[in-house]
């Protein structure tokens, strides 16, 4: 009995203390936050890995508010591979959405915020980045097409150059036969003449 007593007793307290425990400062919470997500960004790969292990290791055990967005926002500010945009959109916007706001939903939504923006000027990037790279097929087109008109005009200068010669040449011959058609007359006018 006097251990049934003495158990019940130590509940009680238990259970008060836990009541009676101040709620943690939101704005102090979201400041933790923020430092710790400022010095995982400066520590080595191996610690920015341990620390998003551990933050999602705690956030998968217990989903709150403030597990959620410390998870996020180590997803949203650290390097590749350990950077998951998408991840941490998905775990802001429930954040972000809450009501009533605390600095721990508003640090949610700007976060959201520069991670939507984020991914809108990738996207942008991205577009560009493919339109440069088809500009730059279509530029390459465009001189493979110079470059084969080029040669079909050089060509077709070789041709004429070709023909011209091939004129000159066959032009050299009919003045030589006219040459020699007036020699062949010149000789046949001669013994003519000769023979009266």
């Amino acid at each position: 009995m006097r251990r049934a007593f003495l158990a019940l007793v130590l509940l009680v307290a238990g259970t008060g203390c836990t009541l009676m425990q101040p709620k943690a400062d939101p704005s102090r919470l979201a400041s933790e936050i923020v430092g710790e997500a400022a010095a995982a960004a400066r520590s080595t790969p191996d610690e920015q890995r341990r620390r998003v292990t551990h933050a999602r290791q705690i956030y998968d055990a217990v989903p709150s508010e403030s597990n959620g967005l410390r998870y996020a926002m180590l997803l949203a500010t650290l390097p590749s591979p350990l950077r998951d945009d998408a991840k941490a959109a998905a775990i802001l916007r429930p954040l972000a959405a809450q009501r009533p706001e605390t600095p721990l939903t508003q640090l949610s939504a700007m976060l959201a915020a520069t991670l939507s923006e984020r991914q809108r000027l990738v996207g942008e990037l991205q577009a560009a980045e493919r339109r440069a790279e088809s500009a730059a097929q279509h530029a390459e087109a465009a001189a493979q097409h110079a470059e084969a008109a080029r040669a079909r005009a050089e060509a077709a200068e070789r041709r004429e150059a070709s023909a011209n010669e091939r004129a000159n040449t066959l032009q050299g011959q009919v003045e030589a036969l006219k040459s020699i058609e007036r020699s062949i007359l010149q000789r046949e006018e001669r013994r003519r003449t000769l023979k009266r």
